[in-house]
């Protein structure tokens, strides 16, 4: 499987990183040595001071699709969940300035918890969904899903231009405002329409 995530996909967080609010999706990947399940602890790594977390809804992939039609494109996946793309933000800002890919900040080992996954028939409407991430039981990201500059269908057709796309892949679908720095001994706790998915300790 692959991760296949989209940033700026909010535009209050694209203006709080000071970009630009995209006109077209950007994507970027992250492998499966990413995915860090069963709220097991995320390690910070050795190689970055500014490690900033991102709570996004993440669609699973049910079937195997390339050169999709956005109306097609609710028929490819078939459950949601939540997930953290940890961002090594100060090497993702240094490469910015360079002009250079942002993997070294994005695809690190365990840079993507995930949840469980919920069938997305247990939801009335996708494009009326809260969610929310607490760190030490503060609220730091509050998001909905009416919110999103791309849809979900939109994004599975998009990117299915360009990747094939495969049963268990997973979309991360981009962050609300609210991304900050993540600390040792910070517990991380997220929920979806009021059910938590991800309790989880930094260390």
């Amino acid at each position: 499987m692959k991760i296949i995530a989209i940033g700026r996909n909010y535009a209050e967080h694209a203006k709080e990183l000071n970009n630009p609010v995209p006109t077209t999706p950007v994507i970027f990947l992250k492998p499966d040595t990413a995915v860090l399940k069963d709220n097991k602890p995320f390690y910070l790594p050795d190689f970055s001071d500014d490690v900033h977390y991102e709570l996004e809804v993440v669609l699973k992939i049910c079937k195997e699709g390339k050169h999709i039609a956005e109306k097609f494109a609710a028929n490819y996946y078939d459950e949601i969940g939540l997930g953290i793309d940890f961002t090594a933000r100060d090497i993702q800002s240094k490469h910015k300035e360079k002009g250079l890919p942002w993997e070294l900040a994005k695809a690190f080992d365990n840079s993507a918890p995930i949840s469980i996954f919920l069938p997305k028939s247990d939801f009335e409407d996708l494009y009326n969904l809260n969610f929310e991430l607490k760190v030490n039981g503060e609220s730091r990201q509050v998001g909905h899903t009416k919110d999103l500059l791309f849809s979900f269908e939109k994004i599975i057709s998009f990117v299915s231009q360009y990747i094939t796309l495969k049963k268990g892949d997973l979309i991360f679908t981009g962050t609300p405002q609210g991304v900050g720095k993540t600390n040792r001994g910070d517990k991380l706790e997220a929920w979806l329409e009021g059910k938590q998915l991800l309790n989880f300790d930094v260390k």
